[in-house]
């Protein structure tokens, strides 16, 4: 069986319902991806890779992984942190804002529990997935070892994968969070970076710009995705324009390029060629756009992902 894990942070998500009630989830982009790629493609075991603490919360997370059919034998239990939060607010097109609480979020320690065995555990793999929110989430002092735990995997043959999904507030300046792409490029054998999330951080405006700047590393597999306009990639040497179809009833876009990923990447290692995984991913995000919330209601999720083969 096919093994992907995905390295980060989940979230328990606050969602207005009205203006005395609030609706609660979980969520978090390398999760949001895990559970996507899990519900379109059951055979791979999908893995993801937090700590938590021991706390009420976490314990429903962890049973909401179980749900999700998710492996959960690297969520690790801090005995004192918590789980991070955040309240999302979505304006009448779907744009999303969010406030975060995290400062004492158990996922920033989750590079203190690595020992010989999580290495062999994650060496085990196929793929090792991070994003940038992954990155600033690690406490500084840990990177170290982060990066070290990259490239020992990278040595014993698993893929490395990374989204860049800036998040500004998450890093103390611009020239930290490049220090730490840099790294990041450097390491990945396959990045999926977005126009948008590199438009403030290096002042690109379009999918060539954004080309041009990943073509400098050597990245085998490069998947820029310009919002709903269309998908550019760069697969050994092979340049494709992939267009989408706009969805007209944009209910949210939290989610919607962790949904591309999570499928793009479970279609790829089902053994998918890159415009059949576009494809299937774009439809994935096309549906979780019309559903408030980070993860879409299974039922709801799978029956439109039949329905639109």
């Amino acid at each position: 069986m096919k093994k992907i894990f995905f390295l980060g942070e989940c979230m328990v998500e606050l969602r207005a319902v009205d203006n005395t009630t609030l609706n609660q989830a979980f969520a978090g982009d390398v999760y949001n991806s895990a559970v996507y790629l899990k519900r379109c493609f059951n055979k791979i075991n999908s893995v993801i890779v937090t700590a938590l603490g021991k706390d009420v919360l976490s314990e429903k997370m962890r049973h909401c992984f179980a749900a999700e059919q998710l492996g959960t034998q690297l969520v690790f239990a801090h005995p004192e942190k918590v789980p991070g939060m955040y309240y999302i607010e979505t304006d009448e097109l779907g744009e999303r804002s969010f406030t975060y609480w995290r400062g004492d979020s158990a996922a920033r320690k989750v590079v203190d529990f690595f020992n010989p065995a999580v290495i062999d555990e994650l060496a085990s793999g196929d793929m090792l997935f991070f994003s940038g929110i992954s990155l600033a989430v690690i406490e500084p002092r840990a990177r170290d070892i982060f990066w070290q735990t990259v490239q020992d995997l990278k040595a014993a043959g698993v893929t490395v994968v990374f989204d860049p999904n800036y998040r500004a507030r998450l890093w103390q300046s611009v020239e930290e969070t490049k220090q730490q792409y840099e790294l990041a490029f450097k390491s990945a054998d396959i990045t999926l970076p977005g126009v948008e999330d590199l438009q403030v951080l290096y002042g690109m405006n379009s999918v060539d710009d954004v080309l041009a700047q990943m073509s400098q590393f050597d990245i085998n597999e490069i998947v820029v995705k310009n919002g709903p306009e269309s998908v550019l990639t760069l697969v050994d040497g092979q340049l494709q324009s992939h267009q989408i179809t706009p969805v007209e009833n944009v209910v949210d876009t939290t989610s919607a390029g962790d949904a591309f990923n999570g499928v793009y990447l479970g279609a790829r290692l089902s053994g998918a060629c890159v415009s059949d995984a576009v494809r299937k991913a774009a439809k994935a995000a096309a549906i979780v756009i019309q559903q408030p919330g980070a993860i879409t209601a299974k039922d709801i999720f799978n029956r439109a992902m039949v329905d639109s083969q």
